[in-house]
Formats: structure tokens, C-alpha cells, sequence
């Protein structure tokens, strides 16, 4: 859905609810075709076993790139991606666990070029055990109503 919001209209303190999303050992397997990332803590379960974790565990570009899919539900037209800083994987993500993510605007900033601000959005990532799993902070390029 389109709701085109201008810089200035964007409120710190808002933020969203994704539904939850279930990781399945084919994500994984998709994943690891995709990435060529086959290391042993997603694609061995008989190693894995053998480890503290004992099973296999999500990429955690899988459970990124997930988060920020559930999030893209609303499209601002107005806005783009300019980057995420901090990425941390805090715990993590077996087959079968389902994550949802909560957002948070966090900050607001002027950018280099005047028609444009920076907007700063917390993205927290939960297991269905409420556990966060997974945190970074989405940056985003957002036109301005007005030049500053």
C-alpha cells in the first residue's frame, strides 16, 4: 500500500508491527544455494549436534533479509533505503521459529543535500518466544516538503 510521507511529516516514536514469519529448513536450504554459504552451523545437523547450539541455526542474512522483508509491507514513495548500521545477530534462529519485527523511529537528520533528510528506525527482530534475536538500525533518504 502507498503512503507517501514527506520528511517532515515522519514522527519520532512511531513505528510498526510485522506479522510473524516461520523459518523453514528449505529457507535455509534456499538460502545457502543462494549465498554459497553451506558452513556446517546451517547445513549439518549431525555437527551441529555436537555443538552448544545442538541443531542447525538460520544465516543471519536470512533472518536480515526476512525482517526486512516482513517491515515492507507499506511503500513511501518518497523514501528510499540509504543503508542499516549496527547489525547484531543476538541470538539464534532454528528451523521451525518464527520471527516478527517491531520498528521505532529513532531520529531525524538534515542531509548534505538540501531537499533530502535522514531518517533513523530501530528494527528489532523477536523469536516467538518474545527473545530478541536481531537489531539493527534502517536508514532512510526521505524528500523534503519544504528545502531546508
Amino acid at each position: 500500500m502507498a503512503q507517501n510521507r514527506w520528511f517532515e511529516e515522519i514522527v519520532l516514536g512511531e513505528g510498526r508491527q510485522t506479522l510473524s514469519k516461520a523459518i523453514t529448513e528449505k529457507d535455509i536450504d534456499l538460502h545457502a544455494a543462494q549465498t554459497s554459504d553451506f558452513f556446517p552451523h546451517h547445513m549439518d545437523a549431525e555437527w551441529c549436534a555436537t555443538q552448544p547450539f545442538k541443531k542447525r541455526m538460520a544465516h543471519g542474512t536470512l533472518v536480515f533479509s526476512i525482517a526486512i522483508g516482513l517491515t515492507a509491507s507499506d511503500i513511501n514513495e518518497l523514501a528510499m533505503t540509504y543503508g542499516y548500521n549496527r547489525l547484531r545477530f543476538v541470538k539464534p534462529v532454528f528451523i521451525n521459529d518464527s520471527i516478527n519485527v517491531k520498528t521505532t523511529i529513532v531520529a531525524k537528520e538534515d542531509h548534505k543535500k538540501p531537499e533530502f533528510g535522514l531518517v533513523f528506525e530501530s528494527v528489532e527482530t523477536f523469536n516467538q518466544h518474545n527473545e530478541l534475536v536481531m537489531v539493527c538500525e534502517h536508514v532512510y533518504l526521505v524528500q523534503r516538503k519544504t528545502i531546508a
